[in-house]
């Protein structure tokens, strides 16, 4: 074991606990644990929002795809940074407005039970549970992900004990700080995943001699193949496999973990300050990560990528660790730890808020607020255990895990929190249909398509959500004048200022 890669890594952790402890005196309600008082600086929220989106798949799983199947994949990065482009400019700062004007709801599901004034918590039971589910699924590829990386740069320990290690920090700072401290870490650790990502593929192109020794590996490759933008893994890329990797766009609208982010900012006029950073972070971050996997095929060689038990979504942490001194390696390897644990993070506390607050918090036996405070943090530990036995007994891989929880999220909240924001129209009775339907969407498709057809889930579990809460909306009675009159007020305010 390298000490000196032990020590960047133990003092990074150090600062990640130290954040969560700072914070953890500074959280006095349910407000301030779930959302941070809604009081988040701009640049704070941008790059939170961009950490906690990406994940290990980042730096793991998306150049993992890219060298193994070619620039084809990048259509994925390139539908990402259009859809978090679209939702900060279409979604955040109407759900800012509209979010305190629904009674002042802290979650997600709580926006949407009070947006419809759903009394008896069914929207909101519902929404509680997919998250959940979902969620749980998404924590396990970021303690997968943990798992791989702590055993590969410490091959003394066993990967389960790794995913144990990553599981217990990640697990610490939420517990403690909640929203502010996964807040101003992910803003860190955004800073250091930016950094990382850049200098490590600049590094090994320098290593292979320059950009032009480069160019002929990837003619040993199949230029024709790899380096095609519409070919992927040697096979021409049709429309429909196009529209199906852009379809990932999606997701950014009714992404928990990250729209949360649009109601935490303190002044909805900073919206368009967050943009401009959050754009400008992830076409480096996403160019860069491709770059990873493409200089990653010339950099291991054809006979390595073929043989039998190479891992691609190893090749940043390879390249890391050979072209960089100890200490500096230890700090690009905490980069991927940061890409884990600034999705995790928010995902256990977003997991943790949708039960307490959003079902718990309904009740009047639970109606203290340090009370609930503590059972959220409990809620965290909670979900994580169950997360951390998927990832030690699941087989997908990361890249599989990231893709089916997203799909998830995407289709059954996207097309409602659009229509939420755009269509005074939409009613209890329609949202719930939605709901419902990109949900078991997702699910179906998923297990009985997806092969089949060669089209992502998401892509149809959106257009169907979409369609059935138009439809059951214009089936049922309107919304009440209560529901109409509030929708009215946050609209004026948007199109005011």
């Amino acid at each position: 074991m390298n000490i000196e890669v032990l020590m960047a890594f133990i003092i990074y952790f150090a600062l990640v606990l130290g954040v969560g402890f700072y914070f953890y005196k500074r959280s006095s309600n349910m407000e301030d644990y779930i959302l941070g008082g809604r009081s988040m600086n701009p640049y704070v929220t941008a790059l939170s929002a961009q950490a906690s989106d990406m994940s290990s798949w980042l730096l793991m799983g998306l150049p993992g795809a890219v060298l193994l199947m070619g620039l084809g994949e990048a259509w994925i990065g390139i539908g990402l940074a259009a859809g978090s482009y679209l939702s900060w400019l279409f979604v955040a700062k109407r759900l800012r407005k509209h979010s305190v004007v629904a009674g002042n709801s802290l979650t997600v599901p709580e926006f949407f039970s009070n947006r419809y004034k759903d009394k008896k918590g069914y929207l909101r039971f519902v929404c509680g549970l997919i998250i959940l589910f979902f969620f749980v699924i998404y924590v396990a590829s970021g303690f997968k992900g943990c798992g791989v990386t702590l055993q590969t740069i410490f091959p003394e320990l066993s990967v389960e004990l790794a995913m144990c290690i990553g599981g217990v920090i990640i697990i610490a700072y939420t517990f403690l700080g909640g929203y502010k401290a996964v807040c101003w870490t992910d803003f860190f650790q955004g800073l250091l995943m930016l950094v990382a990502v850049v200098v490590v593929p600049l590094a090994a192109i320098g290593a292979l001699g320059g950009w032009g020794d480069l160019e002929a590996g990837w003619a040993e490759v199949g230029v024709e193949q790899f380096t095609n933008l519409f070919w992927d893994n040697g096979s021409a890329l049709g429309f429909i496999a196009i529209l199906s990797l852009l379809a990932w766009a999606f997701g950014y609208f009714g992404m928990p973990h990250i729209v949360v982010r649009y109601m935490s900012i303190r002044d909805p006029e900073e919206v368009k300050v967050s943009r401009r950073v959050s754009l400008v972070w992830i076409v480096i971050a996403l160019s860069a990560a491709i770059l990873v996997g493409m200089v990653g095929r010339v950099y291991v060689g054809e006979a390595e990528v073929m043989s039998d038990g190479f891992n691609a979504e190893h090749i940043f942490l390879r390249m890391a660790g050979d072209l960089f001194a100890p200490i500096i390696a230890g700090l690009f390897f905490a980069a991927v730890m940061a890409a884990i644990m600034s999705t995790a993070d928010s995902q256990l506390l977003v997991a943790s808020s949708s039960i307490t607050n959003d079902i718990l918090g309904k009740y009047e036996k639970y109606n203290d607020p340090r009370k609930l405070m503590w059972i959220s943090r409990i809620v965290v530990v909670v979900v994580a255990v169950l997360a951390l036995v998927l990832a030690l007994f699941g087989g997908n891989n990361i890249m599989g895990l990231v893709s089916y929880a997203w799909a998830g999220f995407g289709a059954a909240f996207g097309p409602l929190m659009i229509l939420s924001l755009y269509w005074k129209r939409m009613n209890l009775q329609g949202a719930i249909a939605s709901v419902f339907t990109g949900f078991l969407t997702v699910i179906l498709w998923n297990t009985f398509l997806t092969a089949s057809t060669g089209v992502y889930e998401l892509l149809p579990g959106f257009i169907f959500a979409a369609v059935a809460g138009v439809l059951v909306s214009l089936a049922t009675p309107a919304p009440s004048e209560e529901i109409q009159r509030e929708f009215d007020e946050a609209q004026s305010y948007v199109e005011q200022r």
